[in-house]
């Protein structure tokens, strides 16, 4: 029964070098068999060629991107799907129940496309991002909304005046109200009143007011705080963007240079072929080495045309913009710290932590303002205005009062207020616990990722050249005729997926110098620092 399992990288490799084993075998069977049996041997060859074919195809097959994804399982790395699992475990803004992480990933189109190609540095794209960015315009629109709560428990406590001007006309009868006199009409007027009046209401005394205004301005503050937080997140994102471009140029560098190295190769083979000192075998894996070589450019120029549509989303710009990544991101080591001293800077730095801590005052004076619906409250209300049948006979008049209101029987809705601001207190009291643990756990996570990442730099960056090396070495003992080509193939892919280990761990490595930025909390105002780009 046929194996059902999906192919890895590793079987692939290893079904491809156990066919061209048995290409060679079958070669060296075949001169040692004589002429005879020519036919036989190019008709097992061409099987051995499509057996070595259908399997890459089946590969292309099943990490091809999806539609609507981002994913770069096309390169068989894993590394860069645990730098995006790092850079998706970003926790969100707290408190944020409308804006989403994916929120950060649109914008609001910011001008209209240009001839000619842009140079997009990063600074320029998080410039714009700040600008643009769907994420942080909703998050400002959310804190224009609490800001608006905040004016409404205000006018709790200002008095308030309003105006009016009337003008009736009335006749009244007095029977209708048991009112007769003898040798007196009962109906009077008609006649007509002109009134011209401002009244005026104020709360003197009232602490559940007072408590819920102290609670509103304790959310809007905390509500500027995620916001300015929304800056890390717009950072977080379109640096991850930017980064992603970046290797994915690296990748179709070192693809066109593998296919030149394929070009060469295939040049050799056919040469030795028609000269007569090699095989067709040799120009058949030689010409299949090129066409992947050539597949492989095809894929990562398509990955790249992908990320920057992507990128374009993030910071608005409009997508028929043709840009070129005008940055690169050379290995540059983070700045030493330990976990202790990059957690205390958190504390102090972390704008998503200082919004918890003012959403849990916020609810202790909501608690508060619960308990003083039990208190009384002292209002005053008047008027005072011009009254009269015209306005050239009419004369000033006003009321003033003055009101105690003592609740005298609200025993459960009160009972009911306390409880709900009490439930809502001690959840944001554990919020806050909770994430003052996260921020550590993400600091730590952090510069563990960053410790990993530099030596998977250094590792894979000698497995390039020692690649690059065996690669050399194979080409020339081609060429000198002692060898065939299987060599060349095998350094060919090794050196391939070498130089996609070293992009895949310098993209990690950024990744995880911005998350450890984002993490201590100086993403959205010193990023440069964090990733030290420029250079080529």
């Amino acid at each position: 029964m046929a194996d059902a399992r999906p192919l890895t990288g590793e079987s692939v490799e290893t079904r491809n070098r156990a066919a061209w084993v048995a290409m060679e075998r079958m070669t060296q069977h075949d001169r040692a068999s004589g002429l005879h049996c020519l036919p036989r041997r190019w008709t097992l060859s061409a099987a051995a060629v499509l057996s070595l074919m259908l399997p890459l195809g089946a590969v292309a097959q099943a990490t091809s991107t999806a539609p609507g994804t981002n994913d770069h399982t096309a390169s068989g790395v894993s590394t860069v799907q645990g730098a995006e699992q790092i850079f998706s475990s970003v926790p969100q803004a707290a408190g944020s129940t409308q804006v989403t992480q994916q929120d950060f990933k649109g914008s609001l189109i910011d001008g209209k496309a240009t001839d000619g190609v842009l140079d997009l540095t990063l600074d320029d794209a998080i410039q714009r991002g700040f600008r643009t960015n769907l994420g942080l315009i909703l998050q400002g629109a959310q804190t224009q909304t609490v800001n608006g709560q905040k004016l409404q428990a205000l006018q709790a406590l200002l008095p308030t005046v309003t105006g009016s001007a009337s003008y009736t006309v009335e006749q009244v009868n007095l029977a209708a109200y048991g009112l007769t006199f003898p040798g007196l009409n009962p109906i009077i007027g008609p006649f007509q009143v002109f009134d011209f009046r401002a009244y005026l209401s104020q709360s003197l005394v009232n602490v559940s007011s007072i408590q819920k205004y102290i609670a509103a301005k304790h959310n809007f503050q905390g509500a500027k705080l995620t916001a300015e937080d929304a800056r890390n997140m717009v950072v977080l994102t379109i640096g991850n963007a930017y980064l992603l471009c970046i290797a994915d140029q690296a990748r179709i560098d070192a693809a066109v240079a593998e296919r030149a190295n394929a070009k060469v190769s295939l040049d050799q083979a056919t040469a030795a072929h028609d000269a007569g000192t090699s095989p067709k075998l040799d120009v058949l894996r030689a010409r299949v080495d090129y066409q992947n070589a050539d597949q492989q450019v095809i894929q990562t120029q398509n990955n790249l045309e992908k990320d920057k549509l992507s990128l374009a989303r993030a910071i608005g710009l409009p997508l028929d913009q043709k840009f070129r990544i005008a940055d690169a991101a050379p290995f540059s080591a983070a700045t030493p710290t330990t976990p202790e001293q990059a957690f205390a800077d958190a504390q102090k730095n972390r704008k998503d932590l200082q919004a918890s801590a003012e959403r849990v005052k916020g609810a202790q004076s909501q608690k508060s303002a619960a308990k003083a619906e039990y208190y009384p409250t002292v209002d005053f209300n008047g008027d005072f205005g011009d009254l009269g049948t015209t306005p050239a006979h009419s004369h000033g008049t006003y009321t003033a009062t003055g009101q105690v209101s003592v609740p005298v029987l609200q025993i459960a809705r009160t009972q009911g207020d306390i409880q709900v601001a009490d439930a809502n207190l001690k959840t944001a009291q554990a919020r806050y616990s909770d994430q003052v643990q996260q921020i550590n756990a993400d600091v730590r996570d952090a510069l563990l990722d960053i410790e990993a990442a530099e030596k998977l730099v250094e590792a894979t960056k000698s497995n390039v050249d020692l690649a690059n090396e065996a690669l050399s070495e194979a080409q020339q003992r081609f060429r000198a005729g002692v060898a065939d080509n299987l060599a060349v193939s095998d350094a060919q892919s090794q050196t391939e997926q070498a130089n996609n280990q070293y992009i895949s761990a310098l993209y990690q490595h950024n990744i995880a110098k911005l998350s450890l930025a984002r993490a201590v909390g100086y993403a959205g105002t010193n990023y440069k620092q964090a990733l030290q780009l420029g250079g080529k």
